[in-house]
């Protein structure tokens, strides 16, 4: 862990406070595997500090009490990208940012929700803003598509319905891959390009952030997340298969064992389909 972090500027914060911008926080589960939740509400605290608004269930919330190391990601719609380590350390349910939050227009005036914790995270690593490189991202785009077609998968039953396939190949889906690396801290790498292929598996490009993506161990777990600009995702998990190259090319696999409904009113685990119990009593 870094003993001096490099604060937010006032620019960051008033980045982080617009409504509109992708937030991600990457967490680890009671089994030391990556997990990443879309978090529309987080912004800074002060210079040193993230805090966000909790208002659905999900499995990062419990993920952060029973580890507390995490790593965020925030785009805006500029394509400007602000990642880091951090650390939760509070969460409360009244208070200035309780009112703060419930008072935004996006809250305020929804009759169904609204926040109903507040959860705070010490920055542990911050490194200032990025731009993401288009170039890159179009050449990772072209890279997995000529692959695709080369990719083997295995026989077995499909573990992606033909909605997620779909979304996860579409152009205008970002996606965004999180390992936890050897510090213990997930890393979140944001706008890989990839491709499913075949219900399994998911091959994608080193073209963006490929230093990170190098850094990856052949059988490590890999989280997907999957987002469009309608805020539709989902998040894939599995073992990554290697890199190799296909028509020349050089592209990772990603085997697919666990998919997760992101969305609200209910996240959950989707595959492996949970069986079915009978109704014992009302």
């Amino acid at each position: 862990m870094t003993t001096s972090v490099q604060p937010f500027s006032d620019s960051d914060l008033r980045a982080f406070e617009r409504d509109a911008k992708i937030g991600l926080l990457a967490t680890v589960d009671a089994e030391g595997l990556p997990h990443i939740t879309l978090i529309t509400s987080m912004q800074g605290k002060d210079r040193h500090r993230l805090m966000f608004g909790q208002f659905t269930e999900g499995f990062s919330k419990q993920h952060l009490k029973s580890n507390p190391h995490a790593s965020f990601a925030i785009m805006s719609q500029d394509k400007e990208v602000w990642r880091g380590k951090a650390r939760w350390t509070d969460a409360v349910s009244s208070g200035e940012d309780f009112e703060l939050y419930n008072h935004k227009p996006m809250f305020r005036y929804n009759a169904y929700f609204g926040i109903h914790t507040v959860h705070y995270l010490d920055v542990v690593e911050f490194c200032g803003k990025e731009r993401l490189a288009p170039a890159s991202i179009a050449a990772g785009l072209l890279v997995t598509r000529v692959c695709k077609p080369f990719v083997t998968v295995d026989a077995g039953e499909r573990v992606l319905t033909p909605w997620a396939e779909g979304h996860i190949c579409r152009l205008g889906t970002l996606k965004f891959l999180a390992y936890v690396g050897d510090d213990g801290y997930p890393v979140i790498v944001p706008v890989v390009p990839c491709q499913a292929v075949g219900g399994r598996q998911v091959a994608f490009a080193t073209t963006v952030y490929g230093q990170e993506l190098d850094a990856i161990e052949r059988g490590q777990t890999l989280a997907l997340f999957a987002i469009n600009l309608e805020m539709e995702s989902v998040l894939v998990r599995g073992p990554f298969a290697g890199y190799r190259r296909y028509a020349g090319l050089r592209a990772g696999a990603m085997e697919i064992d666990w998919v997760y409904n992101s969305m609200p009113p209910k996240q959950g685990p989707i595959y492996p389909p949970e069986p079915l119990r009978a109704v014992a009593g009302f």
